[in-house]
């Protein structure tokens, strides 16, 4: 490991590399479930994770989003804390249940009123904000009508989508549509791990298929209805490998590929689903769908961490079961594969294949912390994550891939879904006993080099 110090000191590599276009994009994100907490607020209705959060075993120490970070109360204090970053961006999530209490229908003032405080105090701060209809909290009431399985829930999104450009798009311009679909499909229709928690095949591609139309609906919609809007949506985009070099776990490799990197971002951007899905996806397929689904977008998300695995799986009706990487190869402090030029590569072949702006919307490392006796969280593999990985998108850009951002995930520690609060991603340390924030010595590495490239950024 590297002490922080020697981490640091990587800021100063950069002047080496060629610099930034002057608008480049330094922000870190959230999401609404993970950080809000107030589950039972002001009118909010409940989301597919509240109940299953108490369902047992489901959750790392029974944890749940009910209190998470405060960031319901506590917004102006992390805005505070996103300014001494030198941030110029904050990607969040707005909880569709806590505007639409239902899903449908009549909207919650109270839950609005938090996002204009929100965006108002972002903009006074000099923070863009970048707003992600879905980060996975979908509301209950909807679930129990069908909720993605339902062909209806493309027009709930659109009606959704309305709503909120209506009352935030005169201030804000960024929007995305989903937050990695092919995590909480796979993740909730086939293995089971998040809510709904099916295992059918009929069901998993019928959410394919209608998130995919939602997204469609939406962009025409925020299109349609806010001036200067910047639209894109955000997919977790990472190698898929066979766990072992056979022909069985390299086809495993292939088909869990076309799901985790192709399902959605190829149909949304070239108008076509990969192969191995179309048999799925034609018994829910309409005329006119592919059209509906391909909308002209302004940019690609992209969330990379690292690589993925695959291995034959003959009883899993999708032919593979998730791995976890072999022994031997670099890692994070809770186990995920480092891999810089992974994501390096990543870039480059979304850049071939889109053809699109991309924004990096998440990066970062996890791992099990604490403040020392003085205080201080000293997360130098952390900083060492991140400065890697920084420069694999420098080395992405010199090829030729056109990034334009960096957000860093996350600006706090916060609900990391199934392993609840034990896995700490964030720049920012809480306390969630006291709701104390504490800045890590990877918040103020970050900040030096934002503050170096902007020295050094092109006009």
């Amino acid at each position: 490991m590297v002490s922080p110090q020697a981490a640091v000191s990587a800021v100063q590599r950069f002047p080496s590399r060629k610099p930034l276009r002057h608008d480049f994009v330094w922000g870190v994100s959230t999401s609404s479930y993970q950080i809000e907490g107030a589950e039972r607020l002001d009118g909010r209705g409940p989301s597919i994770w509240d109940g299953f959060c108490r369902q047992p075993g489901r959750i790392a120490n029974g944890d749940t989003g009910e209190l998470a970070c405060d960031h319901y109360h506590r917004y102006r204090d992390d805005i505070a804390l996103m300014q001494s970053l030198g941030v110029n961006a904050y990607r969040f999530s707005v909880a569709w249940p806590r505007v639409l209490p239902t899903g449908r229908g009549a909207a919650n003032e109270a839950g609005l009123a938090f996002y204009d405080r929100l965006v108002d105090g972002l903009l006074e701060a000099s923070i863009e904000p970048w707003l992600c209809l879905y980060h996975w909290d979908l509301p209950q009431a909807l679930q129990d009508i069908g909720g993605w399985t339902n062909r209806d829930s493309a027009g709930w999104f659109s009606d959704y989508a309305r709503l909120i450009a209506g009352r935030l798009g005169d201030r804000v311009k960024r929007f995305a549509t989903f937050n990695e679909p092919s995590v909480f499909t796979l993740f909730g229709y086939s293995f089971g791990w998040h809510p709904p928690a099916t295992d059918d095949l009929v069901s998993f591609h019928a959410a394919i298929h209608h998130v995919n139309l939602a997204h469609g609906g939406a962009v025409d919609v925020l299109r349609e209805q806010v001036d200067g809007a910047s639209i894109g949506s955000i997919h977790n985009m990472q190698p898929s490998r066979p766990v072992h070099p056979t022909p069985a776990d390299q086809k495993a490799a292939a088909i869990l590929d076309d799901i985790w990197n192709r399902a959605f971002a190829d149909p949304q951007m070239i108008g076509d689903y990969p192969a191995s899905l179309r048999g799925g996806i034609d018994l829910h397929l309409r005329d006119g769908d592919m059209q509906r689904i391909c909308r002209p977008v302004d940019w690609l998300g992209i969330n990379h961490y690292s690589p993925i695995y695959a291995k034959a799986e003959g009883a899993s009706p999708l032919g593979f079961a998730w791995a976890d990487a072999p022994a031997g190869v670099p890692r994070s402090p809770i186990g995920w594969q480092v891999d810089p030029k992974a994501f390096r590569d990543t870039l480059l072949d979304a850049h071939d294949r889109y053809g699109l702006p991309i924004y990096v919307t998440e990066n970062g490392a996890g791992a099990v912390e604490k403040p020392d006796a003085a205080g201080e969280v000293h997360d130098a593999q952390r900083i060492e994550y991140l400065s890697s990985y920084i420069d694999a998108m420098h080395e992405a850009i010199e090829i030729g891939a056109d990034v334009r951002g960096y957000f860093v995930w996350s600006l706090l520690d916060n609900f990391e879904w199934g392993a609840g609060y034990a896995n700490r991603f964030g720049l920012i340390y809480v306390d969630y006993a006291t709701q104390r924030r504490i800045a890590k010595a990877s918040a103020r590495w970050y900040s030096a080099m934002i503050k170096a490239h902007a020295r050094q950024a092109t006009p």
